[in-house]
């Protein structure tokens, strides 16, 4: 049985790799809970993944890039009637940029009475993000619904905000990560979903909104700052490891796959921070979301350095 189920949508990525041919793309796979789930895969948890996908040559793709990784795909299941997501990512001077075309996939019919239940009632812990509850109401009830069994059965509960402002309006993203929050045992908000969802509040202001919310453990991610760890009871910044970063796309996703895996393994969580920092910052050296994705042996190398 897998230690880690994560749900979401996976989706096919082109990804703009050549500055001097803007028109060069490097096909690839994308979708935040996927990346998350293969990170953690790499980094030696027992992960399966649960989604819908399109009866498509993308979808057949997505299911043999887990088998490769490794991973769980019994939580998988084919819609005929609608496509496989896919997205594009341009680079500029302001960092990278996504465009998506993703309206009605295959992963945004996912209803809660098509979860794979016992799947997700065996897990050690399960993951979905904000990410899989903006993209339809089905979906954002089928979050609720499969953290529901996994707070039923004991295990752990990790939840990235991943707030996109394109996906779902302001008032109800807030209401809907505000209410996820309180059934999560591990919150894990970027700098940008903090400022989206709390403004120009400090850092331990985010962490202490998130604790009232009912999170019992939180870490901020904080980009090149490397990312701040509370357990409710003691708080730790964590510096970032310094690398020659070329693409940052999914670095936050490979965090979330390394902090479970290691939470999985033994480590306490600002252990488990320490190393998943590492293993963020690794997954920026290389274009794309899943390609750069490090293995165990490249964490622990790094952090040897």
């Amino acid at each position: 049985m897998p230690d880690i189920v994560a749900l979401g949508e996976p989706l096919i990525e082109f990804n703009q790799a050549r500055a001097d041919d803007p028109s060069a793309y490097l096909q690839g796979f994308g979708g935040d809970t996927s990346n998350m789930a293969i990170a953690a895969a790499r980094l030696g948890a027992r992960v399966a993944y649960a989604t819908r996908l399109g009866g498509d040559a993308f979808g057949r793709m997505f299911i043999d890039l887990w088998k490769r990784e490794g991973m769980d795909t019994s939580g998988v299941a084919f819609d005929p009637e609608a496509p496989t997501g896919v997205y594009f990512v341009t680079h500029g001077p302001q960092g990278h940029e996504f465009s998506y075309l993703r309206a009605g996939s295959a992963a945004s019919r996912m209803r809660p009475d098509q979860l794979p239940e016992a799947l997700l009632a065996s897990a050690r812990l399960v993951h979905a993000s904000g990410i899989s509850q903006a993209i339809s109401a089905t979906a954002c009830d089928s979050v609720f619904a499969a953290f529901e069994i996994a707070r039923a059965s004991g295990a752990v509960v990790t939840y990235d905000p991943n707030v996109r402002r394109k996906l779902w309006p302001l008032t109800r993203a807030k209401a809907i990560v505000m209410a996820t929050v309180a059934m999560c045992t591990w919150c894990l908000p970027s700098e940008d979903d903090a400022v989206i969802l709390f403004g120009d509040a400090s850092p331990d202001a985010v962490i202490d909104a998130l604790h009232r919310a009912g999170a019992r453990g939180v870490v901020l991610k904080r980009g090149a700052k490397g990312c701040i760890v509370s357990d409710g009871s003691r708080r730790e910044p964590i510096g970032a490891r310094r690398v020659a970063s070329v693409d940052a796309t999914g670095a936050g996703d490979c965090f979330d796959g390394a902090f479970a895996a290691r939470l999985m393994a033994g480590d306490d969580p600002f252990a488990a921070a320490r190393y998943a920092n590492v293993a963020a910052a690794l997954a920026t050296t290389g274009y794309g979301a899943v390609a750069p994705l490090p293995r165990a042996s490249d964490v622990e190398r790094a952090l040897l350095a």
